[in-house]
């Protein structure tokens, strides 16, 4: 397993200032974001490390050579968005986006891609179903012909009332992912596994690490403290950040020894990205980097 981070966090660095500050820190990995180039409208999106647009093999090579010089290695290609929003334009850019990051994954050598299916928050999960088998059938079968595989974050991406009533993505729960997978049929489609998101759902965190165990190709590391007393005052059909905070490893409710301990018995031997969304340490570029410092340490007692 190796010990890295998503570079989402460090938005105001570059891609070489990034694999540096991985490398001064003894990260082994990196998660690179790939956003089109563009303001975003939603926090920690947005963030281009790697821009795949008109991407080259010279380009490919750079990136690969620059980070192997530093003894990092470049995990995945991560890009969140909704290809399956109400909004077509935008489930349309979406879908033309994912298969540039594939293609440059391609490029680069690198195995895994990690991505949203995407969600219409109005309507059922039924009622998406005919436009998610649609539109990821061919995004599979492209990946496919790569030699890629697909990890599918757990986030519902259902944080605000605009969201209501079911998120942004559809890959929330393991009755879901049976579903999915049986559907596609395909084995390079999984889970970048992140456990934070199914604490706040009150779900089992531990408990896909054994049934999905060849279906993790990539983890995050990202905690979550769930504010009890709120949570029994409100309920889970209050907006979910009415009732639990994201935060890094070690300062929420996750019990990082026995997951991980759990990830290596289910043979996971892959990528464990720490993932930092803590309103905490949000402050400067100075307080984010402590955050993937303390997290790191944190995590290292038990890996």
């Amino acid at each position: 397993m190796k010990l890295g981070f998503q570079s989402a966090i460090l938005a105001d660095l570059n891609f070489e200032e990034v694999i540096d500050f991985a490398a001064e820190n003894a990260f082994e990995c990196v998660e690179l974001m790939c956003w089109p180039k563009g303001a975003s409208e939603r926090k920690y999106a947005g963030v281009t490390h790697v821009d795949v647009t008109d991407f080259t093999p010279e380009k490919a090579e750079y990136y690969l050579e620059y980070a192997a010089g530093k003894g990092v290695e470049i995990s995945a290609l991560g890009y969140y968005p909704n290809p399956l929003s109400p909004d077509t334009e935008e489930a349309e850019v979406a879908v033309t986006h994912i298969k540039r990051v594939i293609d440059a994954a391609a490029m680069m050598g690198l195995k895994v891609v990690n991505t949203f299916v995407g969600n219409d928050w109005t309507k059922s999960v039924d009622d998406n179903w005919p436009r998610f088998i649609e539109t990821w059938k061919p995004l599979l079968a492209h990946a496919g012909a790569k030699g890629i595989k697909i990890g599918i974050e757990n986030c519902a991406m259902y944080f605000t009332a605009d969201e209501w009533p079911s998120g942004k993505n559809l890959a929330r729960s393991p009755a879901i992912w049976r579903r999915m997978f049986a559907d596609m049929g395909v084995a390079h489609f999984g889970l970048n596994y992140d456990p934070s998101h199914f604490v706040w759902m009150q779900m089992d965190y531990m408990k896909p690490l054994t049934e999905f165990a060849d279906r993790i190709f990539h983890a995050h590391a990202k905690d979550v403290r769930v504010d009890r007393e709120r949570l029994d005052d409100l309920g889970t059909m209050a907006l979910p950040l009415e009732y639990h905070d994201p935060c890094i490893p070690g300062e929420g409710d996750i019990d990082w020894g026995k997951y991980i301990g759990g990830l290596k018995a289910s043979g996971f031997d892959g990528a464990f990205c720490i993932e930092v969304e803590d309103k905490n340490y949000e402050d400067s570029l100075a307080s984010r980097k402590k955050a993937l410092l303390l997290a790191r340490d944190h995590l290292r007692q038990f890996m």
